[in-house]
């Protein structure tokens, strides 16, 4: 069970190769401290609305950002893009899509629904650190979030 700590960053990504190179990212760079990884989008939702094994964390305090895959098990990314979206109480927390699409309609619908941003995920693994780390750099540190 967690501790209800505000969690710097929410990695919601069902590949454990991608998981792996987005953690190793952020500590190659000392970027972040507190990052939680959920692998589908329903515990993604559970943790975000703090339901189910999340039920003792603190809605009041959100994710700093939330990386979202946009294909993931249960409840797809643009699903759970349009629940945090949609909810007072968790609207303004940053979402930044981070899939290996490049469909328009993905890029589109994503931004209609309100994502905060749309990276494609690059193939390349020194580009990967380097995209992650700009991510983390603006998201984590640059970026001014609402006090909730």
């Amino acid at each position: 069970m967690m501790n209800n700590e505000q969690i710097e960053v929410l990695l919601v990504e069902d590949n454990p190769n991608d998981v792996e190179l987005t953690l190793r990212a952020f500590r190659l760079h000392n970027l972040v401290n507190k990052i939680h990884v959920v692998q589908d989008g329903a515990e993604a939702l559970d943790f975000i609305f703090c339901e189910g094994a999340y039920k003792n964390r603190d809605i009041r305090k959100p994710p700093k950002v939330v990386i979202l895959d946009l294909k993931l098990p249960k409840i797809n990314g643009k699903e759970v893009l349009k629940r945090i979206k949609s909810d007072e109480r968790t609207k303004i927390i940053p979402v930044v899509v981070m899939t290996s699409s490049q469909e328009e309609s993905d890029i589109f619908e994503t931004y209609n629904l309100g994502v905060n941003s749309f990276i494609v995920k690059p193939v390349d693994f020194e580009k990967f650190v380097d995209t992650v780390k700009e991510l983390g750099m603006y998201w984590v540190f640059i970026n001014k979030p609402p006090i909730i």
